[in-house]
């Protein structure tokens, strides 16, 4: 298992990746594991403002589909159009290539509500 330290965890097994005013979002490499082969995410919230902890889009594995919880309030700016042709990009790079979508942040201090990388790796224990 993947735990880098440059990111933010949620409890739901999200991850966040601040850059400047803005962030990446996507699913760690425990919930990538855990779910299977990606075949599908959908995003139906870009251009809106979503709060923290609230559902943003779902994720479909061969299995089963489950939610993906907004790790810090933002606008979604983008989804990662990679993942149209090739969601199994989520499963093969969960923290590069596989990021779900780039938010505008709205209030940086909730990232101090989220998990570090240690704080995460002992939740799963």
């Amino acid at each position: 298992m993947n735990f880098p330290s440059n990111i933010k965890y949620t409890r739901e097994h999200e991850w966040i990746r601040v850059e400047g005013n803005e962030a990446f979002v996507g699913i760690t490499d425990y919930a990538q594991s855990e779910l299977g082969e990606i075949v599908f995410v959908d995003v139906p919230t870009v251009g809106e403002t979503v709060g923290q902890g609230e559902v943003f889009g779902s994720i479909e594995a061969v299995k089963t589909v489950s939610d993906l919880n907004m790790p810090a309030t933002g606008e979604v700016l983008e989804l990662n159009e990679e993942l149209d042709a090739q969601p199994e990009l989520v499963n093969n790079d969960p923290y590069g290539k596989g990021w779900i979508i780039r938010v505008a942040l709205s209030d940086v201090a909730e990232l101090d509500n989220l998990l570090d990388a240690e704080a995460y790796q002992a939740l799963l224990k």
